[in-house]
């Protein structure tokens, strides 16, 4: 393997030094995404660019071969330099890709809240290359299935190849599996803990403080109890609104899990067992939690309480969510079903995320050596410290094309071994 890479290290060291391969990039971008239009003049310059485009990589693929000529129409470098490295780290490709969306594919700061051109097609000749797509989010069903078609188009998202783990593992929808296209994982729990649920999703806003049941809405998931702001995410009043809804949150589970495992406690010491609960399991929650209400330091919670708060997880998304979730149930979860159906056995993944939930999946392909990190620099602390510790790939806002050009060029160097 070291005498190999070297080699491939070599020529790659040669090709990049010898030849344009930015121009080449250049010509390859511009014929692949933008195609011809109505217009004679477009047709002409398109035309142009391809013929220019087939007559450089011809040259290239002369002196090194057509597959380090594939690296160069799409990889920098540094890209390819750095795919060299995961190879002969890991001495494989990517089997899989494992993609949340929001903030990761896509950025509302900087790409109109779609998957970037670019990356779309970069996402759609990796599948064509025979490789599944696993999308893991913590949107809807209903919200990720349509943005899908749009983005990627219905062909791929219909292609039997294509997993959605939604609502951060509720449930999965793999088009084209017959009985197993769609799994509700959450209906595996044990029926105490579906019953927490139906009380807290009755009280998210019927029980609410007014400010916040006139200020949030429930989001339309199946399982999870999302409240939502309804101003604009991470704006003042979104912020305020969502520290009183966790607190919220908080109260309503410690109410639903006493009513069913200690029936005779007050509503009072329920909550007050909540909220020393989870200000102990999050700092981020015990500070929302302390500014709003008095938190308990040493609250006596009984055996069977504690037991029924550690598979419910109450989570908090400054200024944009406070959200009630099955602790049974994350991406992790989600992502093994995934796999299950679409016949994936240990597949070595690209896990890109940017929050807490998408750091328990980069987590367990590390610990099982299954997978490698991305993420971009603008995600949680914890996630960007992850995938640095992990020689994972961090990228720029907006810019999940990076990491995708640098596993297409990782895979491409897999190939010779093929």
């Amino acid at each position: 393997m070291n005498n190999h890479v070297a080699t491939l290290r070599e020529r790659l060291v040669a090709m990049y030094e010898t030849h344009d391969t930015d121009s080449l990039r250049s010509l390859r971008d511009f014929v692949d995404l933008f195609p011809p239009v109505d217009s004679t003049a477009a047709l002409g310059r398109w035309e142009t660019a391809r013929a220019d485009l087939e007559s450089r990589r011809t040259r290239l693929a002369a002196a090194f071969g057509d597959r380090l000529a594939d690296i160069a129409t799409v990889a920098t470098a540094e890209m390819a330099m750095r795919a060299l490295s995961l190879y002969e780290t890991h001495q494989t490709g990517v089997d899989v890709l494992v993609l949340d969306v929001d903030e990761t594919l896509r950025s509302a700061g900087t790409t109109d809240n779609e998957i970037p051109r670019e990356s779309r097609h970069l996402l759609t000749e990796l599948h064509d290359r025979g490789v599944p797509i696993v999308i893991c989010t913590g949107q809807t069903l209903e919200n990720v299935k349509g943005f899908l078609i749009q983005g990627l188009g219905s062909e791929i998202v219909h292609s039997g190849t294509l997993s959605v783990v939604y609502e951060a593992g509720n449930g999965v929808f793999t088009p084209g599996h017959g009985g197993d296209t769609k799994r509700l994982l959450y209906e595996r729990l044990d029926p105490s803990v579906q019953r927490v649920f139906d009380e807290v999703r009755i009280r998210a806003l019927s029980d609410a403080p007014r400010p916040v049941a006139r200020g949030c809405h429930l989001q339309g998931n199946e399982f999870s109890v999302t409240l939502k702001p309804n101003y604009a995410t991470g704006s003042d009043r979104a912020g305020s609104l969502i520290d009183e809804a966790l607190l919220h949150q908080v109260d309503t589970v410690g109410v639903a899990v006493g009513e069913r495992v200690a029936p005779n406690t007050s509503t009072g010491t329920a909550q007050d067992w909540a909220r020393a609960y989870y200000a102990q399991a999050d700092p981020e929650i015990a500070t929302v939690l302390g500014d709003l209400a008095d938190v308990p330091e040493d609250a006596a919670i009984p055996t069977e309480v504690t037991d029924l708060f550690g598979l419910i997880d109450v989570a908090y998304y400054e200024g944009d969510a406070a959200e009630v979730t099955s602790l049974e149930l994350d991406k992790v979860a989600g992502v093994e079903a995934a796999y299950e159906v679409l016949g994936l056995e240990a597949p070595f993944a690209l896990v890109m995320g940017d929050s807490k939930s998408d750091l328990r999946v980069m987590e367990w392909v590390e610990s099982t050596g299954d997978g490698i990190s991305g993420a971009p620099r603008h995600a949680t602390e914890a996630v960007v410290d992850h995938v640095r510790r992990t020689d994972g790939l961090v990228f720029d806002r907006g810019d999940a094309a990076t990491p995708l050009r640098t596993v297409s060029a990782l895979n491409t160097l897999a190939g010779f071994e093929e």
